[in-house]
């Protein structure tokens, strides 16, 4: 009886970290658009929530500290600005230019077109060396091309704008989550876990944004009524609201640790799949995006392609050796304080622990 007990309870487990990775990840989508119907200023709310987590990440690194009596890393200003650099400039404009498309473009178009990140991933991890070529791929590019060809023919709600701005942002985060990997996988930097990560990251990306922000939104956003008012109540209102996108994103890459951490890299792809139904389904329910059958068949296509890369990558990483990252990936410093067990669940990490991060943060 204890086995289909311990199965159970890992079920059950397995499924609450996946849901509760969903309120976030979903919960932010439908929160950035519902921000930009009334609130015109993405790259200031990018920003607030850049400072939100660079604040939380601090109280959770101080936190783990206090737990493990072991001091957190803190980077040298020589490779903060040379190795961290590329991945915060690229990450700030990834997720700026995500967040301002949501003035243009519907919610399931921005959700069709930000999964071909995954063929900028794939190219610049051919680039740089951290994928195999493998004649498969050129099927995989192939279904999601042809897939997002077809969500985008004869769309009622398409708009060039905004399907330029987020198709931008996934080229780049192709190259942010790229160097991402490079950066998590350099032990000598330490920044094995996303929360030391995250904390180095949001003070680079905050001064990579800002520039773009005060040439587009400085003027227009200082004589505005959303925050510069005489009355204290709206004001305080609106850095509330803009607080909880803080508090998502935060959470989101939170959660995505939570759930690789306890149980895989794997597990993650696949739930992001899912994820990307129910987006569109909400989408379609809650916010009245119309979608025709060969929108929906294009979508199937893409996911298709989506899935055959991560089958891939399973496959021919359970074929290869133990990479740095899997090995590192075992030591108690990269485990979170609360989650740990008298009874190490080692055996719930699948050996794809070297494939690149294909879920934003944001």
């Amino acid at each position: 009886m204890a086995c289909p007990v311990q199965f159970l309870c890992r079920a059950l487990r397995t499924v609450g970290l996946v849901l509760f990775y969903y309120v976030f990840s979903i919960g932010i989508t439908f929160y950035n658009k519902w921000m930009m119907k009334g609130f015109h200023y993405p790259l200031f709310m990018t920003l607030v929530h850049l400072t939100i987590i660079f604040c939380l990440s601090t109280l959770t690194r101080q936190a783990m500290q206090c737990w493990t009596g072991k001091p957190r890393v803190i980077l040298s200003w020589s490779d903060y600005l040379r190795k961290v650099a590329p991945t915060a400039i690229a990450t700030a404009l990834d997720i700026g230019l995500s967040n301002w498309s949501f003035l243009f473009i519907t919610i399931s178009l921005y959700t069709m077109t930000k999964s071909s990140a995954v063929l900028f991933i794939l190219f610049f991890s051919l680039v740089f060396k951290l994928e195999e070529p493998n004649p498969f791929l050129i099927l995989v590019v192939l279904l999601i091309s042809s897939g997002l060809f077809m969500f985008t023919f004869e769309s009622t709600q398409f708009n060039l704008e905004g399907f330029l701005m987020v198709l931008m942002a996934s080229f780049i985060g192709g190259i942010r989550w790229t160097l991402t990997q490079v950066l998590m996988q350099k032990a000598e930097l330490g920044l094995q876990n996303p929360v030391d990560t995250m904390y180095h990251l949001q003070p680079l990306m905050f001064m990579g944004l800002l520039p773009l922000f005060l040439y587009n939104e400085g003027l227009n956003l200082s004589t505005s009524d959303k925050l510069f008012r005489a009355e204290l109540s709206p004001l305080l209102q609106s850095l509330f609201t803009l607080s909880i996108g803080g508090l998502l994103a935060f959470g989101l890459g939170f959660s995505e640790f939570l759930l690789v951490s306890r149980t895989s890299s794997l597990t993650l792809s696949i739930s992001g799949i899912l994820k990307e139904i129910c987006t569109l389904v909400l989408a379609a329910d809650l916010m009245g995006d119309k979608m025709t059958t060969v929108n929906w068949l294009g979508f199937a296509v893409c996911l298709c392609g989506i899935s055959l890369h991560v089958g891939l990558k399973t496959y021919y990483s359970k074929n290869k050796g133990p990479s740095l990252r899997q090995l590192s990936s075992k030591s108690p410093e990269l485990e979170l304080p609360l989650l740990r067990q008298n009874g190490h669940d080692g055996e719930d990490s699948a050996a794809d622990e070297d494939e690149e991060q294909e879920i934003t943060l944001h």
